[in-house]
């Protein structure tokens, strides 16, 4: 499985809005370097480049980023537009707004009044003239409380023309119903993959059935997080890569995708080889005892 070239146009399609993405996408936070932000040892320029370029080559048409993605050297945001633009006319660009970080590295978090400039941020470092997906995340202390300030913020950086279609992210149902209330919802993005609560897959299930994209983050590294996957697997994921002749973390990927028509991935990656590996895994059929298996491995806490 590892070894053949599979395009993402093997995990089908969805569309955000108007948009249409192959189901598996990228996630643009680990070009950086080996683990998010300043964790992990820098990349090279040029390589992280030439893996965005590759993304593109193998059909990836969905890129997941944030002006919060940089490191003392390099930004998410300026390989991607160093890589890619003049930019395909199907590539759907989703970004991220609320948090962010000083040039210390330091985070903060927006008030409504400063999405604008969140949203200016991310158009300048791009080089575009408007985003296709912005999604507001969710700080962790907000909990369960209300985001309408700032969803009706975005709201209208929409109506006038700066945002194309809206997403939440790290959010609960309530939250998601309060902004479907605003403005229409294209995507959740939240945690998500194999050992995940009962509660975040209930909510997978509703967005299923109101025709909303949810969009798993760290299906792969789990708790491992910003930092990266660990190396011990549960033995049920590893029978299962055997039985395939795939690796581990193109089995967490294929599992994610059978969740549902309306899940994407975007598996994040600097390294050339395990970026034609995570797109493989868009091609790797799992059998309905294997994903039984997978999910019975781990019991979610409600």
């Amino acid at each position: 499985m590892a070894q053949e070239t599979h395009t993402a146009a093997a995990a089908g399609t969805w569309t955000l809005g108007d948009l249409t993405v192959n189901r598996l996408g990228f996630g643009a936070m680990r070009l950086t370097g080996s683990a998010a932000f300043d964790l992990g040892a820098a990349r090279g320029r040029d390589r992280s480049i030439g893996v965005l370029r590759r993304a593109i080559e193998l059909g990836v048409n969905h890129i997941d980023t944030a002006s919060f993605y940089f490191s003392s050297l390099r930004s998410a945001n300026e390989l991607i537009n160093s890589a890619l633009a003049p930019y395909p006319d199907d590539l759907v660009i989703a970004t991220k707004v609320w948090p962010a970080r000083d040039p210390s590295g330091d985070w903060w978090w927006a008030t409504p009044e400063q999405l604008r400039g969140q949203v200016e941020e991310n158009l300048r470092q791009l080089g575009r003239d408007h985003l296709d997906v912005v999604n507001l995340r969710v700080p962790p202390s907000r909990g369960s409380g209300s985001i309408a300030e700032h969803f009706g913020a975005l709201a209208e950086l929409r109506d006038a023309g700066l945002v194309r279609h809206l997403g939440v992210s790290n959010v609960t149902p309530e939250q998601l119903a309060e902004a479907q209330a605003i403005a229409p919802v294209v995507c959740v993005q939240n945690a998500y993959g194999i050992g995940a609560p009962a509660h975040e897959q209930e909510l997978l299930r509703s967005c299923g059935e109101q025709g909303i994209a949810y969009v798993p983050f760290f299906a792969i590294a789990g708790a491992g997080r910003e930092a990266g996957a660990s190396t011990a697997d549960s033995a049920a994921v590893l029978a299962v890569a055997r039985a395939h002749d795939a690796t581990p973390a193109q089995v967490r990927l294929a599992w994610t995708l059978r969740q549902g028509p309306h899940v994407l991935a975007i598996p994040g990656t600097g390294d050339p080889d395990h970026l034609v590996e995570n797109v493989a895994a868009g091609a790797l059929r799992l059998s309905d005892d294997e994903v039984s298996a997978l999910t019975e491995d781990a019991t979610p806490s409600s």
